[in-house]
């Protein structure tokens, strides 16, 4: 399969795939990218076309300024993606702070009276009416800020022991713990979609008790798994993820007759 990057600066390398039924989007954690995505449509059955989402601020937007409210990313980001969620069925896929912009996007289609995912599967991030009780360290003097990233192990050793590096990364990781940390939560009626709720079992920042609420989130179904892993379990449980990803949408899968391209 041969691998097209993509025009819209929004999308990062999407496959185009005649066959597929539905479409998977991607939004990547805090300080992360969409290449952390790079190897799932080899990985799932080709039924679904990944398609990674690429915030400004990194890789081949790194010129750009990245956004530090959630806010703006969704009013950037909903009339961004519409084209690619008008010719296909679709899903969402959110990490840690992917998670939140899943989860507010999804509930921003709904005010739009848009069509919204078939499915939002929300990963390593508290349920949204809880509080983050955790200090915000957006704004730490560069050092402090470094090691609060080394806590969270999220970022490679050798990275953060380069000036170098640390110093292109810095702003981006920045906005990106604003966005994160500066979210305030307003209640609203459930969504109807299914919700597939998925966390670390070592994760020391997120626990099954926080992810268990998000039951209150939507009216129809709500699973929760826990993986072997910490908060990036992702990466090395990946098989095991995308097989859940996979089971969880064959109800949707079943449903859509044709390829409605």
């Amino acid at each position: 399969m041969t691998t097209a990057p993509s025009p819209d600066p929004w999308i990062r390398g999407l496959v185009p795939n005649p066959r597929a039924k539905l479409r998977l989007f991607c939004f990547h954690y805090a300080g992360g990218n969409a290449s952390i995505f790079r190897t799932w449509q080899n990985a799932l059955p080709v039924e679904i076309e990944v398609c990674a989402v690429q915030l400004p601020g990194r890789e081949n937007r790194l010129r750009e300024p990245s956004f530090t409210r959630l806010p703006q990313v969704i009013q950037a980001l909903t009339p961004a993606l519409r084209p690619h969620m008008m010719n296909l069925p679709f899903a969402f896929f959110g990490h840690s702070l992917g998670a939140l912009i899943a989860f507010e996007l999804t509930r921003q289609l709904r005010r739009e009276e848009q069509p919204g995912p078939l499915h939002l599967f929300l990963s390593s991030h508290r349920a949204p009416q809880i509080p983050d009780p955790d200090p915000p360290i957006h704004q730490l003097p560069e050092a402090e800020f470094i090691e609060k990233l080394r806590e969270l192990n999220g970022t490679p050793e050798e990275v953060l022991r380069s000036a170098e590096l640390m110093q292109l990364l810095l702003p981006c990781l920045r906005a990106d713990f604003a966005v994160y940390e500066t979210y305030a939560y307003a209640s609203d009626a459930p969504l109807d979609c299914p919700l597939s709720i998925f966390g670390g079992l070592q994760d020391k920042e997120i626990s099954r008790d926080d992810l268990l609420p998000w039951r209150e989130q939507t009216t129809s179904t709500c699973n929760l798994r826990m993986f072997p892993g910490d908060h990036f379990y992702l990466h090395q449980a990946q098989p095991l993820l995308l097989k859940a990803i996979y089971q969880d949408l064959l109800p949707a899968l079943s449903r859509i007759a044709v390829n409605p391209r």
